[in-house]
């Protein structure tokens, strides 16, 4: 992962290390209330932080920016990219694509998405959300956005078939509250929430987190506002040359976590399948054929 394809969040973290007292002090401050918090001059970066405006400027030079200025400029890209309306987004595209067919530009673009995904994903964040997952001592609330509803379903309906205590959040938030009166300490709120974030979505993790759950989140390179609140984040590539941003990693991610969980209770979830498959027969639902 290069520098350049780095969020400014992921420089600061890769750093943490070997910043300073007062610079990782400056760095809390900065991932706080990330990315807000970089977007002032640098005297308030340097009063909020408590440090000096010279410790302001080592740490972004240390971080591998010219200056302030120049790390300021790349905040500025990532929230300019982070609320980017459709229209916005193809335009971009369009300005720069190569004269190669569609089919061939998107999927160059989606295995870049899925390889740098892969690179900064730790297997150990992976198999810890499958293990929580797998936990049937748990319950677990699925809940996405606008476009990412359809993935919190998707994953619902196959979890559903695994194990117990799944619960599909509605897409009205004036009912969440009701749902999260029925979460206790260990239930698993999994949220989708890609750029231009809904606001919602740090409410409820706020009210589920209250109530003792835990908070998986999926979203993208950037991060939603609800990733300081999550116990783990998965945070993919997205952008393909299209006005809509692509959920072909996030999907990706999710079905390797359903066959992850699915492997790890085959035996009870085996049982659950013959028992829907009689309930289909009964219900006539599906037709036979031959």
């Amino acid at each position: 992962m290069t520098t350049a394809s780095k969020t400014v969040s992921d420089v600061i973290h890769s750093h943490l290390s070997v910043l300073t007292r007062a610079e990782k002090q400056l760095a809390e401050s900065l991932l706080d209330n990330y990315p807000v918090s970089g977007l002032g001059s640098i005297t308030t970066i340097a009063e909020n932080a408590g440090v000096s405006t010279p410790t302001v400027v080592r740490m972004v030079q240390k971080l591998g920016f010219k200056g302030y200025p120049d790390f300021q400029a790349r905040l500025h890209q990532e929230v300019e990219a982070t609320i980017s309306n459709p229209i916005a987004k193809h335009d971009r595209w369009a300005q720069n694509a190569p004269g190669t067919h569609i089919l061939n530009r998107f999927a160059d673009a989606i295995m870049g998405n899925l390889r740098q995904t892969l690179t900064d994903l730790d297997t150990a964040t992976f198999d810890s959300v499958a293990s929580l997952l797998s936990d049937r001592k748990r319950g677990l609330y699925f809940v996405g956005g606008r476009i990412t509803g359809a993935l919190a379903e998707y994953f619902f309906t196959h979890m559903q078939v695994i194990r117990p205590a799944t619960t599909l959040l509605s897409s009205n938030s004036s009912s969440w509250p009701q749902y999260a009166l029925n979460m206790n300490a260990g239930d698993i709120l999994i949220i989708f929430d890609i750029r231009r974030y809904e606001q919602e979505m740090v409410s409820l993790a706020t009210a589920a987190r209250k109530r003792g759950a835990e908070i998986v989140l999926f979203t993208d390179q950037w991060g939603s506002p609800a990733a300081k609140l999550a116990r783990h984040a998965f945070r993919v590539r997205i952008e393909a040359p299209s006005a809509w941003d692509s959920s072909v990693v996030t999907l990706f991610i999710v079905e390797a976590l359903i066959e992850a969980v699915q492997n790890s209770t085959w035996d009870e979830t085996k049982e659950r399948m013959k028992t829907l498959e009689g309930l289909f027969e009964q219900t006539k639902l599906f037709r036979k054929l031959g």
